[in-house]
């Protein structure tokens, strides 16, 4: 019979293998470090793809959820230069396979699919260590803990559970998003709405610059400003002056036009900054009892449109596992593992084949995506 699984880490994927394991009658507890579900916002839109996003949601038995939570229109696309010029204009036709949802929904979707008590706010770990066998325990800040057989890591890229099996930790890949909104953009930035459209607006210069938004729920304006630059770079723009920081790094954007440098100067929130990160592409690690990594605590990489959706994907794989193995746990984590490092590390090489893109290899890019979603 399976052991009581202790899952670290409400994020998607954590919450995906919670919701697996409840579906086939597999006990499991969360532990996650924020106070509550609504101590931090959760980030903007994801694209939940067919070939993995929601093929995890199908394990999940939440398509009706899910498709309740899509936001229409939002699959648009344009590809614009830095002078404005639109390379392409794609509209939403309905039959792309990336049907785009805010990411706090799609969290809040799957913890109201957990039974209550499943998972236990404000413990935030302080420790873990091996306790032979198998077993692990686990410290929290709190002073608590808990003993283990069977131990996931779904933490993020500074998982304090990868440690049990991995020597790796991220390395800054030398680029950041400057992120800022724009809210009630149809009103009150109609400039910076039409550029952007009705879904996503990609544009891009040179040298690693460029600039995506997304229109979000509502006439919301969320966009990423992009800079290959060193993190001593970054460090001298003083981000706790916003309005100081909205100028420094429009000043790196002066030769773009006045339609896309808009959604940096207008922005209604002080600028934040989101350094990238990442772990080796092709990173693993020998079979360890008792204890296994999801998302990104597995397979951290710069975001390039797959991390939410591998992390659900490996929760739900990692759930019918050890369903399908009841009485083995060993051999339903060997089989999670085996596919989901290749699988992990062709979509960061994937990913990373646009470090630093251009327009025509954007333009190219989803072009063959845009193929494969209607084939």
């Amino acid at each position: 019979m399976t052991p009581h699984v202790t899952i670290i880490g409400a994020g998607l994927g954590g919450l995906t293998l919670a919701r697996v394991l409840h579906l086939h009658g597999i006990s499991a507890t969360v532990h996650e470090a924020e106070s509550s579900p609504t101590a931090r916002t959760q980030g903007g839109m994801l694209d939940i793809h067919d070939y993995n996003g929601q093929l995890a949601v199908r394990a999940a038995d939440l398509m009706d959820e899910f498709r309740a939570l899509v936001l229409p229109g939002r699959q648009a696309m344009r590809v614009l230069d830095k002078d404005g010029t639109v390379l392409v204009d794609q509209p939403d036709d309905g039959t792309g396979g990336r049907p785009e949802v805010q990411r706090g929904d799609l969290r809040r979707m799957l913890l109201d699919s957990l039974p209550d008590g499943t998972v236990v706010w404000d413990h935030k770990v302080s420790g873990v260590r091996s306790l032979g066998d198998g077993r692990h325990e686990v410290t929290f800040a709190d002073g608590t803990a808990v003993v283990t057989e069977l131990l996931v890591g779904a933490d993020g890229a500074w998982s304090r559970v990868r440690p049990l099996l991995s020597a790796a930790t991220p390395e800054y890949v030398g680029q950041a998003f400057v992120e800022t909104y724009l809210f009630d953009g149809d009103t009150r930035h109609p400039v910076a709405a039409k550029t952007v459209g009705g879904g996503n607006m990609f544009a891009f210069g040179s040298g690693g610059q460029w600039i995506g938004a997304h229109r979000e729920s509502g006439s919301t304006l969320h966009a990423y400003v992009t800079l290959i630059r060193s993190q001593e770079w970054f460090a001298d723009v003083d981000f706790a002056d916003a309005e100081a920081a909205v100028a420094r790094i429009a000043q790196e954007f002066e030769n773009w036009a006045p339609e896309l440098t808009c959604l940096i100067t207008e922005s209604d929130i002080p600028p934040i900054l989101r350094p990238h990160f990442t772990l080796p592409h092709e990173h693993r690690w020998d079979r360890v009892p008792g204890v296994t990594l999801v998302g990104d605590a597995a397979h951290l990489t710069a975001p390039n449109g797959e991390g939410a959706n591998l992390a659900m994907l490996d929760g739900a794989e990692l759930g019918e596992a050890l369903a399908a193995h009841p009485d083995d746990v060993e051999a339903a984590l060997a089989a999670y593992e085996r596919a989901m490092f290749p699988r992990s590390a062709a979509a960061a090489v994937e990913g990373g084949a646009l470090d630093d893109p251009t327009a025509a290899d954007v333009v190219h890019f989803f072009a063959r995506d845009r193929q494969a979603d209607v084939s």
